[in-house]
């Protein structure tokens, strides 16, 4: 779910889902999201009734009583959308297999963040895409019709030109169930490998222990995300890469892996023995909780020892950089990147700082703050501070 602040998306997952994903305390009292928030369902289909009215997330059909069959599991990624959040969006759709754009029929489109997610998600290489015109109860027909135009003209020449437009209600739960057809129809299930070594990006971490547990009660920490290929069964030794940071006795930092064993794996809200990829998934780990408290470990990579992408403390990037810089009210040239500017760059749900030290007419070689890992031909979305935000003004690979 991805799309500008405010234009509906936790409340959207809330209505498929049934889970209210702003959880943490600062994002119940501003009433935005700050953290990625997670969240399932099962798609399902009344086999009495017509389309669309066929579709639903209930067990029994609303409109026939019928029992309705399971189509999918589905996991929802609930992506903040104010612009200082940027990188968190970013680690979101770094784990997407398609994503819903929000655009709020009550203001005119787009608003600056639409136009910087769907720039995003374009980077990131997210081509499956569905549409919805929230918020549709707010306004006349005629400013709906109106403001539908307006998407078709934003969205034309883009990854989202010919990705369906569905008028919703997310509060009045209104076409919910035009919507899970479009989502069914426009965004399959990709084909992964399970028959290779495991592979998964960390986009939460977190101590699921309450303050005054015993000592001999503590649970290890939780990692979470989604398992890119491979399978990942309880009782597997984990290696977590690049890992801690250690002061050697020279006083020079060095990275040094984590290793840790599963106990446990929780998918679709179940406990289970074994997981393959597809959905987000929580994994029970041996791991002190002081290392997993507060995201700490978002942007690492997990897999079987001696099977991850390499650690890199350098990154050579072939780039590109877009013509405009999007997501603020003033658009404005993109300036040539330079030797010696901080930029923030995104790989895999990684976010980390780099100084440039070459630059070339398409390539471009920075000094990391925090390493990362990554293998070559990776995606990296690139931005830059302008004023006292960070915008995306390019993308690359690594080479």
């Amino acid at each position: 779910m991805v799309g500008h602040v405010d234009h509906g998306k936790t409340t959207l997952v809330n209505a498929l889902s049934g889970e209210w994903t702003d959880r943490h305390s600062e994002e119940i009292k501003r009433g935005i999201s700050i953290r990625l928030g997670y969240a399932d369902t099962t798609f399902r289909r009344c086999p009495s009734c017509k389309e669309p009215e066929c579709y639903t997330v209930e067990e029994v059909c609303k409109h026939c009583g019928s029992r309705t069959e399971e189509l999918r599991t589905v996991s929802f990624v609930d992506s903040p959308g104010h612009e200082a959040l940027m990188a968190t969006m970013l680690s979101g759709a770094a784990i997407m297999d398609g994503a819903v754009l929000l655009i709020a029929a009550s203001e005119p489109c787009p608003q600056p963040q639409t136009k910087e997610h769907l720039m995003a998600l374009s980077i990131v290489g997210i081509k499956d895409l569905v549409i919805a015109q929230n918020k549709i109860d707010l306004v006349t027909r005629e400013e709906a019709f109106k403001h539908y135009l307006q998407i078709k003209e934003f969205i034309k020449g883009t990854i989202a030109e010919n990705a369906p437009i569905v008028p919703i209600s997310a509060q009045q739960s209104v076409n919910i169930d035009v919507l899970i057809q479009k989502i069914e129809e426009r965004i399959p299930t990709p084909d992964r490998s399970a028959n290779t070594a495991p592979l998964m990006y960390i986009a939460r971490s977190f101590d699921v222990n309450k303050p005054g547990t015993p000592i001999g009660s503590l649970k290890g920490g939780v990692i979470g995300g989604s398992l890119l290929r491979g399978r990942l069964r309880v009782g597997d030794r984990l290696e977590i890469r690049p890992g801690r940071m250690v002061t050697a006795s020279s006083g020079k930092p060095r990275w040094v892996p984590i290793e840790t064993d599963v106990t446990s794996i929780m998918a679709g809200g179940t406990l289970v023995e074994e997981v393959t990829p597809g959905g987000l998934i929580g994994v029970g780990t041996k791991l002190d909780p002081s290392m997993t408290i507060e995201d700490s470990l978002v942007g690492q990579c997990v897999g079987l020892r001696g099977s991850l992408p390499p650690t890199r403390h350098e990154l050579t990037v072939r780039f590109r950089l877009l013509e405009r810089v999007v997501g603020i009210a003033k658009e404005m040239e993109t300036t040539a990147i330079k030797v010696g500017e901080s930029l923030m760059l995104s790989v895999g749900t990684a976010i980390t700082m780099g100084e440039v030290k070459k630059v070339t007419r398409n390539m471009f070689k920075v000094e990391l703050s925090r390493p990362v890992c990554a293998y070559s031909g990776a995606r990296v979305a690139i931005a830059r501070k302008i004023g006292a935000r960070w915008h995306l003004i390019g993308a690359g690979t690594v080479e």
